[in-house]
């Protein structure tokens, strides 16, 4: 094992205009070429992901170049038959959804004439006729809402709008091909960076090089975000199939995986995510039954809580090892300036950099301020017989 050699100390002048001025240059340069930084950060990301993957198959012998190439034609297919599976769960409970939402408010039973969604909305007005609540009129627009909706026509425009988007998956293609593409010819070159940073900084005894630390610290991000995705959906999956199960939420029980699905996937999205898994279930409830809708939000805001109180603190905590005002500044930072993508990547570059601080901490030192130090220019001390004079 390599020793480190000593420290590199940085003068007082070098951090009093040369460190601000280095980073205003490299904040307008990375602002000028915005795309391609995100572009590299992204595909350097991915690399250090998957390097410790192309290392296991290198240790059976496999050369690298191969071992790249089985690396991502895994993730490849394993990323096609989960989108295959997704898409045909999701067009197959979508249409089930809708056939349903449409008998809801469409099909006119008994001699009443009226529809499921017309009784439930007299059944809420009257609960609010008992509790003084009458001045809440909501039978008469509710009613002709339902009577007026058009769930084909909605059903309709989303579908288009789906189709819109699809379109607009080129462009997200052709960034993602890029990024693939950089990412394997970082990952080929992988030993000779890290070969490069071990010479120029060799780390300490018994301590991890630059390109380990940073691999340690996302793997340890990953693991705790699928295992925060995977408590949190299977809480919500499982909570949905309760109530669905005693009848507080009708129908709820055939879609909580659906949802349960949906949810693990969004917490995916920091911050964001949690909320956005909430919004189908809610919906769906709401359109069912409004007072089953409820039950769904208080299920969620139980859920959030847990999450926030017990399941972040202990699970991501080890994970990132960030302070939380720093991850929400990361987050926030990520999202001004490259949106939800920006937003997606602040936290694993968040500790891949803290992994590179944390090894040049040990090795850079800012010369110190302190009273008694060297002065850094000449100055003329005039003595005591020269002021006489």
């Amino acid at each position: 094992m390599p020793v480190a050699g000593p420290k590199i100390a940085i003068p007082r002048w070098i951090q009093l205009v040369g460190l601000p001025l280095l980073l205003i240059l490299a904040w307008v340069l990375a602002g000028a070429v915005r795309h391609a930084v995100f572009v590299f950060l992204v595909g350097a990301l991915v690399a250090l992901l998957l390097n410790p993957l192309v290392k296991a198959l290198e240790r059976v012998r496999v050369p690298r170049g191969f071992a790249v190439a089985i690396v991502y034609l895994s993730f490849a297919a394993a990323l096609i038959v989960a989108i295959a599976a997704v898409t045909t769960a999701v067009v197959g409970e979508g249409r089930s959804a809708a056939d349903r939402v449409d008998a809801y408010v469409t099909d006119e039973r008994g001699r009443t004439g009226q529809t499921d969604a017309e009784r439930d909305v007299d059944r809420f007005q009257g609960w609010l006729d008992d509790h003084g609540l009458g001045r809440i009129e909501i039978r008469g627009e509710a009613n002709e809402w339902i009577g007026n909706a058009d769930v084909e026509g909605y059903t309709s425009k989303a579908l288009d709008f789906l189709e819109g988007a699809a379109v607009g998956l080129f462009t997200f293609l052709f960034t993602l091909v890029l990024i693939v593409v950089v990412s394997i010819y970082m990952l080929l070159d992988m030993d000779r960076f890290a070969a490069g940073i071990d010479r120029r900084f060799p780390p300490r005894s018994g301590t991890r090089p630059l390109i380990a630390r940073m691999e340690w610290a996302l793997a340890g991000y990953v693991k705790g975000q699928l295992l925060l995705s995977a408590i949190m959906g299977t809480s919500a999956g499982v909570g949905l199939w309760l109530l669905g199960t005693l009848g507080w939420v009708e129908g709820a029980d055939d879609y909580a995986l659906l949802f349960g699905a949906f949810v693990a996937l969004t917490e995916l999205i920091p911050y964001v995510g949690p909320w956005l898994g909430s919004i189908p279930p809610f919906l769906y409830a709401l359109v069912v039954d409004p007072v089953s809708a409820i039950w769904v939000a208080l299920l969620f805001l139980a859920i959030h809580q847990v999450e926030g109180h017990i399941v972040i603190p202990n699970v991501m905590a080890s994970a990132l090892r960030l302070h939380p005002l720093l991850v929400i500044f990361g987050l926030l930072a990520g999202f001004e300036i490259y949106g939800m993508a920006g937003a997606l990547i602040a936290l694993p570059l968040l500790a891949a950099a803290r992994a590179v601080w944390e090894f040049f901490s040990q090795r850079v030192e800012l010369q110190s301020w302190e009273e008694g130090g060297v002065v850094p220019v000449e100055v003329e001390v005039e003595t005591p017989a020269a002021a006489a004079r």
